[in-house]
């Protein structure tokens, strides 16, 4: 399937945001390790937040959480410590080919029972359950800070809790910041102890009614519609978000602020879901450096924008894209150059664009490498060019199943062809 997408030329809207898939995975393993009492109110409705609902509701012998990466790490973790219980975690053929080793090497120096049913080091994996003792551990700080929330989602019910050190960098910090701000909305004792390490005391979950909030990372693709669209008279407003938000992506505010994007809270506590209004500001740099270290998930967003703006850049902190639904390193070049735009990466983790162009080839469409991100980033483009056809547009339910009949409703025109 393609879509073939013409933006709109005025844009004045208001979405009402997914609920955050980060928060409701989070609080969904927390609602299971409390006892599953009372369920989180607005959940998520996206393929990776089901699969979790589903596995936790039916508890299958064989789980397949298809390409939810969180949901392999989380539901890994979740499993390890359900005694007496055998399962087998299994994905989709690109998570078959996503590393888990780190993690299941660390559940097992914690008493877990892993197997590897295919090839060491990926899933898919056969767990048995048990009363893990848990204590001291050690992992690296570049690795998933889904590996690193994981384990911190299940110390609460280990025997001796968990004290968790993280050597050398720690990348995607406000991650596990939003893990344990999570967990300490449900009674955990979680905190950091000092710069590199986390202790979590054994002091179970309490169960207690759970609002979530709306999605930062959703907001990311209309603050770029935003950036890219033409008419200063433009207004977009975002409802269910924080302005106080744990999220790490909730920082996509200030970046767009630096490409010509006003945001504007309506006034109320920080704790309360509000809207905000997206206004052009007339002001945006002529070339951008910004480390996304902290928050990967919104580097798409940014290649896409400053190319389509004309905006040289240089982004670093990108190591996990290579390991994310796609290659996401490798899909931004081959793509953009589709659009014109020849952009170059240092050492798998850094990517840069210093105004070189080639001839756009954009009658191939879009690729999006079952990634929902490439086809939610890359559709704001529209804006800059006549037209733009996204291939394989469904991908999107994994984090944002309405975003095609959100932009429709917004004015955009978008028509089907198989």
């Amino acid at each position: 399937m393609q879509y073939n997408i013409t933006a709109p030329s005025l844009l004045n809207q208001t979405i009402k945001l997914p609920a955050s898939k980060s928060i409701s995975n989070r609080a969904l393993v927390i609602y299971a390790l409390s006892g599953g009492q009372v369920l989180p109110d607005n959940l998520s409705d996206c393929d990776d937040t089901e699969v979790i609902i589903s596995a936790l509701r039916d508890n299958p012998y064989e789980i397949n959480i298809k390409a939810a990466g969180t949901a392999m790490r989380f539901m890994t973790a979740y499993l390890a410590t359900k005694a007496g219980e055998e399962h087998v975690i299994t994905g989709t053929e690109r998570m078959l080919h996503r590393p888990i080793g780190t993690l299941v090497d660390a559940l097992r120096y914690l008493g877990a029972d892993i197997e590897y049913i295919g090839e060491t080091g990926y899933p898919p994996l056969r767990i048995r359950g048990r009363q893990l003792e848990g204590g001291q551990l050690e992992v690296p700080g570049n690795i998933s800070s889904q590996f690193i929330s994981a384990l911190l989602l299940i110390g609460p019910c280990l025997r001796n809790g968990l004290t968790l050190r993280m050597t050398g960098d720690i990348i995607s910090r406000p991650y596990i910041d939003l893990t344990l701000w999570t967990m300490r909305e449900f009674g955990a004792d979680a905190d950091w102890s000092s710069y590199e390490t986390i202790t979590v005391s054994s002091k179970l979950y309490q169960s207690r009614p759970y609002y979530i909030e709306n999605d930062w990372s959703a907001a990311s693709y209309w603050y770029e519609m935003m950036a890219l669209s033409k008419n200063e008279d433009d207004e977009i407003r975002l409802t269910g978000l924080m302005d106080g938000s744990k999220q790490g992506d909730s920082s996509v505010r200030y970046i767009f602020s630096l490409l010509g994007v006003k945001s504007a809270f309506e006034t109320t506590a920080e704790s309360v879901p509000t809207t905000v209004t997206l206004r052009h500001s007339g002001r945006c740099v002529p070339r951008l450096e910004y480390d996304f270290v902290n928050s990967p998930d919104l580097a798409q967003t940014f290649v896409v924008c400053c190319c389509m703006l004309g905006v040289k850049f240089h982004f670093r902190g990108l190591s996990t894209l290579k390991i994310k639904e796609s290659d996401r390193i490798e899909a931004l070049k081959i793509e953009l150059r589709k659009l014109g735009f020849v952009i170059h990466d240092v050492n798998d983790c850094e990517l840069y664009w210093d105004g070189e162009r080639c001839e756009p080839q954009p009658e191939k469409g879009i690729d999006t490498y079952e990634d929902h991100r490439m086809a939610l980033a890359f559709a704001p483009a529209a804006f800059r060019l006549s037209h733009l056809n996204i291939n394989n547009p469904q991908v999107v339910t994994k984090s944002y199943p309405r975003f095609w009949d959100d932009i429709k409703a917004a004015g955009f025109e978008v028509k089907s062809e198989e």
